[in-house]
């Protein structure tokens, strides 16, 4: 027998079918998991981090705060604003990047401390 699963099959049909059809469509929730997943490197965590803080920064100002390259903090800035994350602009010859109001929400909801929980 396994930890994890009931040994008799007992659905409440009424609460279950309720909280299901209340369950976020399933395109919503791809989109939602890209975001996280962009996030889920620590070069584009350092990234957001710091476009957080400077509200508009170019990509060779970027690459020095995180202490990475400027074509990895490129390829880094792409994978970001094609998860909707991050906006950029074009200033002269300059490329400036800034959190969209999406991505500000979604770091600001990793980022917040959760209080710890002794596993059962």
């Amino acid at each position: 027998m396994s930890d994890d699963r009931c040994e008799l099959l007992c659905i409440d049909l009424d609460h279950a079918e309720g909280l299901r059809t209340a369950l976020p469509a399933a395109n919503a929730l791809d989109r939602q998991a890209t975001r996280m997943r962009a996030l889920g490197d620590p070069t584009r965590l350092r990234i957001a981090h710091a476009l957080h803080a400077g509200e508009e920064l170019c990509v060779c100002d970027l690459a020095w705060i995180v202490g990475s390259s400027q074509g990895l903090v490129s390829h880094h800035l792409r994978q970001l604003r094609a998860a909707g994350l991050v906006a950029s602009r074009r200033d002269g010859k300059l490329v400036m990047y800034r959190l969209e109001p999406s991505g500000r929400q979604l770091l600001a909801a990793l980022t917040t401390p959760v209080a710890e929980v002794d596993p059962v």
